[in-house]
This record gives C-alpha cells, structure tokens and sequence, in this order.
C-alpha cells in the first residue's frame, strides 16, 4: 500500500498536471494500492473549491484511509527533532505523513521534494511508479 500525498493528488488533478504524476496515480488507483490519510485529507479537501467538494468527498470514499494517530504525533516530533538536529526544519502535515507511512510500513508517492529529503535522512521509503507509470510492487514487504 502507497500513502499518497497531497503534492500528488493536487498535480494529478490539474488540467495541465505533470503527466508521469497522473499516470502513476491513475496505476495506483488501479492496482487498489493508493491510501490517504487524515493530514492529505484537511490538505486537499481543505484547499478544494466550493463546486468540487461533494465530487471529491464521494470519490475519496473509496479509497483506503489511515487516521492519524497519538503514536504518529509522536514519531513526527521524534522525526522532526532528528531532521532539525541535522539543520532541516520540514513542514509539520509533510512530517506527520512520512511518520504515518513509517509506522504503517507504507511507501509515500509525493511530488515535494521534503520527502526526498527525509527518505534520505530518516529512512523513509518513497514510491516510485515503474516502467511506463505502471504500478511498482514493493520488494522489501
């Protein structure tokens, strides 16, 4: 399972959105292996306009949802000193996402580079669609 950004889910719904980003996104969605989670939901829905929020609220509807929880809180403070320790101080939604799919055992799929970043520094694992945009099966699970 790929936890989905927010930067994903907003470039793949623009009309002139980077086409790699859709294509990975639309695969995902295919292959029942994109999530969101309560940070991505107040982002995206939070965000949306007035006309497409109902659209929105019954597509998302169907697709897996993790809710942030007191010990994901806890692990994007613990994240969040690591990387300030190290001079980096990261967006606290950006943090909490990574430290969901952490605690989850998921990969992200985001187009911000912050999670390049703390793929690097804290062991975060990213998704990378494979050939084509196809769905790329986790090896490590």
């Amino acid at each position: 399972m790929v936890l989905v950004d927010t930067s994903v889910w907003i470039e793949a719904s623009r009309r002139d959105g980077d086409l790699a980003h859709k294509v990975g996104l639309e695969n995902l969605l295919d292959a029942y292996e994109a999530a969101w989670c309560s940070p991505v939901k107040l982002e995206f829905m939070g965000g949306s306009r007035k006309e497409d929020r109902k659209k929105l609220a019954f597509w998302f509807d169907c697709i897996p949802y993790r809710l942030a929880e007191e010990r994901h809180w806890e692990l994007a403070k613990s994240n969040a000193w690591k990387l300030r320790d190290k001079g980096h101080t990261l967006p606290w939604n950006d943090l909490l996402i990574a430290s969901m799919a952490m605690d989850l055992n998921m990969r992200v799929y985001a187009k911000d580079k912050h999670f390049e970043l703390m793929a690097e520094l804290i062991g975060l694992r990213l998704y990378l669609p494979g050939y084509g945009g196809c769905y790329a099966p986790d090896e490590v699970s």
